[in-house]
């Protein structure tokens, strides 16, 4: 926050610059020498802050869905989270991460240039083992500071971390859908940053760092993209397109979302009833034997989602198998 001056001061000034003691034309050139801002020439800077502050809102969504991806493959729950944004030459970014890690390199049609994905030895292969059947937590840590040494993948872990690159990668190209329709596809996979001449040194890149959280572990994920990729779709950067009012939802868009809400699978139970008896009883049970329950056969059954009720049905056959008919819906009737 800039000094404000007191009136006294204010009267002294003006005191001092009727009497000659100040010199005016002194005073605004020290005014225009502190507006002066220092330049790097070799790191700079391409995007607008209004420019990044919409790639934040797309990470944003990225590190969300990404969590998701993670979490499904891997069985447990994954946090991914964004941590910073910078514009950097494409030099420092080679020099900011280990000598071995591993890079998946991708292309997004019809944008330019080629993105990358870095992950650290130590997150491939807890990636690796969590994909395998997984590790107690106290292997983990353990398995985690032999990985440090590590200086090379088998052919079996690298075809395991590449699916793992192509899900994030899908995730990526999802991302982009509301600024452009993009066709990403994996060129490969590498280990030594250093010999790698996809770009030159002094091309500018954004660089996104998130950071991922896998039961006790803390690491970080790297996107790296050089600006080629934005000079396409520069001017849709701009928060008057991203919030555009005037853009109505199509059939398409709800086509898309129809098939997305498709392929969640969800755990669907019915209650047919309970019943209490002796443990002796339950021991002896056999084939044909007859269990009482609490509920009349002319009474609808509960169906429930996920282990909350939703709908009451009735129950019967179809095709030779077992099937419900539905009802209604629940509406707060059964306690969750």
């Amino acid at each position: 926050m800039e000094q404000v001056l007191s009136q006294q001061e204010i009267d002294r000034l003006l005191s001092a610059m009727t009497s000659g003691e100040l010199d005016k034309e002194v005073v605004e050139e020290e005014n225009e020498l502190s507006k002066v801002k220092d330049y790097d020439f070799r790191r700079p800077t391409k995007l607008s802050k209004e420019y990044v502050n919409t790639l934040h809102m797309i990470f944003e969504d990225f590190s969300k869905m990404g969590s998701g991806v993670l979490s499904t493959s891997l069985r447990t729950n994954v946090q991914l989270q964004l941590a910073a944004i910078e514009q950097i030459s494409y030099d420092e970014f080679i020099h900011s991460i280990p000598k071995f890690t591993l890079l998946g390199m991708f292309r997004s049609q019809p944008l330019n240039g080629i993105q990358m994905l870095e992950m650290n030895p130590q997150l491939c292969m807890l990636l690796v083992e969590l994909l395998c059947g997984g590790l107690e937590i106290r292997q983990m840590q353990k398995a985690e500071e032999d990985f440090s040494e590590k200086k090379s993948f088998t052919d079996i872990e690298l075809s395991i971390l590449e699916s793992v690159v192509q899900s994030l990668t899908e995730v990526y190209e999802h991302v982009w859908k509301d600024i452009a329709e993009l066709n990403t596809v994996v060129d490969g996979l590498d280990t030594n940053p250093q010999l790698m001449q996809n770009m030159s040194p002094n091309e500018p890149v954004i660089l996104a760092t998130f950071t991922v959280k896998i039961l006790e572990t803390t690491t970080f994920i790297n996107l790296c993209i050089p600006y080629v990729f934005f000079e396409g779709i520069i001017d849709k950067l701009s928060f008057r397109n991203w919030f555009d009012t005037n853009k109505t939802v199509n059939s398409q868009d709800t086509d898309e979302l129809q098939k997305s809400m498709n392929s969640v699978q969800l755990e669907l139970e019915v209650l047919l009833g309970n019943a209490q008896m002796n443990l002796s009883d339950f021991l002896h049970l056999a084939p044909g034997d007859v269990i009482k329950l609490d509920r009349k056969i002319t009474e609808p059954l509960v169906t429930y989602i996920e282990g909350k009720p939703f709908y009451r049905v009735r129950p019967g056959r179809k095709d030779g198998q077992l099937a419900v008919e539905l009802i209604d819906k629940l509406e707060g009737e059964e306690d969750e």
